[in-house]
């Protein structure tokens, strides 16, 4: 797993020095409305998956905290469905990550994990959210329960930057190219409903070792 840019550089130091506002958990729940205009205005699906990326820190404070995450994300499976693993790539950044059919319940529960960080004092910690979706006219790929993957599909992604507190689209092609075109669509259509990110130098792309997914 890794990302083609320096974590650190792209959404950490630079983005934390070139803030523009400041990054609130709330803004997580602008996706609960901005799905359903992907669905009904551009004909993109939710793919079943989401996923908190942050930069761990060696301290037993933080360890403490990364297991009430993981407590909070298991009991909210009890109730939602919602499974939640924890991942480290190849440069050290951590993954929560979450797959569920139900978009919202996607949602609700990285929300509560970013919460949590926030609220034990490791806000600065937090780098990027990201919901995965995929074109409708696109071939489906395994199943998560009732709600497909976006294997096989072509995939995009809404990135949330902490440091920057601003959405941006990603929609990455084989070959570690982007479907600009793609992105400038979902910029236009859902700019006002989300907080989008102007600066399109901060549009970072997070690039998959293997797999599909920017965590994988």
């Amino acid at each position: 797993m890794g990302i083609l840019d320096s974590l650190r550089q792209a959404l950490g130091m630079s983005a934390e020095a070139d803030a523009t506002r400041p990054a609130s958990p709330e803004d997580l729940f602008g996706m609960s409305t901005a799905y359903m205009t992907m669905e009904a205005d551009l004909g993109y699906d939710p793919a079943g998956a989401a996923a908190l990326c942050f930069a761990g820190v060696d301290s037993t404070d933080f360890e403490r905290t990364e297991r009430e995450v993981e407590r909070i994300l298991e009991a909210g499976e009890v109730e939602t469905g919602t499974t939640a693993r924890f991942e480290t790539d190849s440069h050290g950044y951590q993954w929560v990550v979450l797959e569920d059919p139900d978009f919202e319940d996607l949602v609700t529960s990285i929300h509560f994990a970013a919460d949590t960080f926030i609220e034990e004092g490791f806000g600065d910690r937090l780098l990027a959210a990201l919901f995965a979706f995929e074109k409708r006219d696109g071939p489906k790929g395994r199943r998560i329960g009732d709600g497909a993957t976006v294997e096989g599909g072509k995939p995009v992604y809404w990135i949330y930057s902490f440091r920057r507190g601003a959405y941006y689209p990603f929609a990455p092609r084989p070959g570690h190219e982007r479907d600009s075109s793609a992105e400038f669509k979902l910029q236009s259509v859902l700019d006002g409903e989300l907080t989008v990110e102007e600066d399109k130098e901060y549009w970072y792309p997070l690039w998959p070792d293997r797999g599909r997914h920017p965590w994988e």
